[in-house]
């Protein structure tokens, strides 16, 4: 199908809103669509790219001979469009040269032969689609983008560049959920797709393309039951296939919207928003999955949801079990990329890097509002969203047998903890500003930190919720006229967005 066939399919309620990246602030961005959880598509952030001038031919097509040349040793992910395989494409591995014989010999052949079959009557073909190649990861002196600015809130990667989400000796590796990191090219021909889906942790992404059109339909979160099954548990694949009404009773009254997105534009994903996207021509594309303080309650949304469906499914094993509960969040893991422990002690770590640049930034100024950066509101917000959630889950029983992963003074002491504290100091000055502290290293920095009195007084573990939330209380109370006024636009927020 074209793109207007693919249009007439479904019932069209409106366009993705595009604006300037140039003309929109970083704070204009949070209130207006990270806050709202709403899609946009941004313009103009792309210029300066590397990317953009290397990895695209004269005639605006992607430069496949210099990838081949560049990185043809790499191994890659290779969906094959043609496949289905559980609830998405098979894959396979090969290298990025192999990628490249195989869509340079596609481009010589009848293209539109490849567009307009449908899978069901190609079943002794392969149509195939480059996605999720860690290239900041495996080429990180290349340089090939700068993330924007509004993305750059990202702690979800930022972590995994110091630490594993799960850390198990017996997980197995190569898991791709449990990766590395979720910075990600994707390079595909005209007519390649991704399936009807929620991104992983139910995080926000952004997706900038370097060159090429795609085709985006979205479905917002309110709407989300209409595309599954009678009892939640399975999805629509394809919006264009012969949907069965029968399964999916809901569907027909879906309303979507709908998006062209041109070369050098970027459309920022919320949370929650079920998405499918086609390939109108060939296409390069750059995708992160990130989260932070605004969107902490859609992960832990998700991982409760997935844990009970885990637990459902061996609830008849439960007597003869010797550790159901570990039994249960080991699936966990597996199925979702991390499990009750590995969250509370992400956002252990999170808290505890963030009161320290607190204390570090926030001295002489803890009850002027007026003296008040905005990095240290942006602090204090972090540090509410990590209560708020850290109230949700104080029902949890969190087993105590790895208390090392959560002991404040060996936390802050591991160099991995260090470079994610420094890392995530950058963030703020992108966004913010320079700080009024500056460290010459980690020995300066630690020295610093082993005088706080949070670090002190603290204890020896974070051992559940509440110890977690007695953390964030004692330390907010001095900056309690900020954290007020926060507390009351949080619940401004609420109110309009029920009413």
């Amino acid at each position: 199908m074209d793109a207007n066939e693919l249009k007439n399919c479904l019932k069209i309620g409106g366009e993705i809103e595009r604006v300037n990246g140039k003309e929109l602030s970083y704070t204009d961005f949070v209130e207006r669509y990270l806050a709202k959880n709403q899609p946009v598509v941004l313009t103009g952030l792309m210029d300066d790219w590397k990317a953009c001038e290397d990895w695209v031919d004269d005639y605006g097509k992607p430069n496949l001979g210099s990838f081949s040349n560049q990185f043809g040793d790499s191994q890659v992910q290779i969906a094959d469009c043609y496949s289905m395989e559980f609830t998405d494409q098979r894959r396979e591995e090969m290298s990025v040269s192999e990628f490249i014989k195989y869509w340079v010999a596609l481009n010589g052949d009848n293209r539109e032969v490849h567009h307009n079959v449908s899978p069901d009557s190609c079943s002794d073909k392969s149509f195939l689609y480059l996605k999720d190649w860690h290239f900041v990861k495996e080429y990180p002196e290349y340089k090939a983008y700068e993330t924007p600015l509004f993305f750059n809130d990202d702690w979800l990667n930022l972590y995994l560049d110091q630490y594993r989400m799960h850390d198990d000796p017996d997980y197995q590796e190569r898991n791709e959920i449990c990766c590395s990191d979720y910075r990600f090219v994707y390079m595909g021909p005209k007519g390649t797709w991704t399936p009807l889906h929620a991104d992983v942790f139910r995080s926000y992404s952004w997706s900038a393309n370097v060159c090429g059109t795609k085709l985006w339909f979205f479905l917002p979160p309110v709407q989300r039951h209409l595309v599954f099954d009678r009892h939640l548990k399975s999805s629509v694949y394809n919006i264009f296939e012969d949907v069965n009404h029968s399964k999916f009773p809901g569907f027909k009254k879906a309303v979507w919207f709908e998006c062209t997105q041109l070369k050098n534009e970027i459309i920022f994903v919320p949370s929650g928003w079920y998405h499918q996207v086609h390939n109108l021509e060939d296409t390069i594309s750059i995708n992160h999955n990130w989260f932070n303080g605004y969107n902490l309650d859609w992960v832990w949304d998700l991982l409760e949801g997935d844990y009970n469906e885990a637990k459902e499914l061996i609830e008849d094993v439960r007597d003869i079990c010797d550790d159901f509960e570990s039994l249960c969040q080991r699936n966990l893991a597996a199925n979702t990329g991390m499990n009750f422990i590995d969250f509370f002690t992400f956002i252990v770590r999170m808290s505890i890097a963030n009161l320290l640049h607190l204390c570090n930034h926030a001295e002489g100024c803890k009850t002027d509002y007026a003296a008040l950066c905005s990095w240290a509101e942006h602090t204090i917000s972090n540090l509410m969203s990590i209560r708020r959630l850290a109230l949700r889950m104080e029902s949890l029983c969190l087993p105590e047998d790895r208390p090392a992963l959560l002991d404040i003074q060996k936390i802050w002491r591991d160099p991995s903890f260090v470079q994610m504290y420094f890392a995530l100091n950058r963030t703020f000055e992108k966004l913010h500003g320079q700080c009024n502290h500056k460290y010459e290293g980690e020995d300066a920095l630690q020295n610093e930190i082993k005088h706080h009195d949070f670090i002190i007084a603290a204890g020896s573990v974070v051992s559940n919720s509440r110890s977690l939330i007695s953390l964030i209380d004692c330390n907010l109370k001095d900056y309690k006229l900020l954290s007020d006024k926060l507390r009351v636009d949080k619940l401004r927020e609420e109110i309009l967005a029920s009413s």
